[in-house]
């Protein structure tokens, strides 16, 4: 690779870091072509999997001012670049390494700081945002038809109220000119 395409390809993978909201870094070994086609698929639009040489990653990481990921950077790196929701990307890539034991997921970082497998692994288990937003609203309806009835509540107490008290003095009236 020559040198321009090398400041090409550490500045293309720092502009990647700089906008993702997560990057989840993986060792791809023993993985096909079209093995690698299939996870690109699998990604979606909201990411993107580069493979890149480790010394490009670590200088685009450090042009990006990442830090903590240089011991990732071992064997045959390749990084999903998330743009989107970071949930669904981690599913992804866990579902797919369980089919393919090539794949296995390093570490990653989002949100200033580095991530380890484990804490993929529990992204990965989130409700993705959708899901979560209409477990929100579901929660959101309830409280305000509860807040509703307790709202409508006093005034049909105090309709049932004036309807007892009116048949009460409809009741003393009929009786009242029996009595006479």
């Amino acid at each position: 690779m020559a040198k321009a395409d090398k400041v090409e390809a550490v500045a293309e993978i720092a502009d990647k870091f700089r906008n993702s909201s997560a990057a989840v870094v993986t060792e791809y070994s023993g993985l096909t072509v079209s093995q690698l086609t299939t996870l690109r698929r699998a990604l979606g639009t909201g990411a993107t999997y580069r493979v890149a040489k480790n010394t490009l990653v670590k200088r685009a990481a450090e042009k990006a001012e990442i830090q903590g990921l240089e011991s990732l950077f071992v064997g045959p790196t390749a990084i999903a670049f998330v743009e989107g929701e970071p949930v669904d990307a981690a599913k992804a890539l866990r579902e797919f390494a369980k089919e393919h034991k090539g794949l296995v997921i390093k570490g990653g970082y989002m949100d200033g700081r580095p991530l380890t497998v484990d804490e993929v692994e529990k992204i990965a288990d989130l409700d993705s945002r959708e899901v979560l937003l209409a477990k929100l609203a579901g929660a959101m309806k309830g409280n305000l038809t509860k807040a509703a009835g307790l709202f409508a509540a006093p005034a049909s107490q105090v309709a049932r109220l004036a309807a007892a008290l009116q048949d009460k003095k409809a009741s003393a009236e009929q009786a009242s000119p029996a009595e006479s």
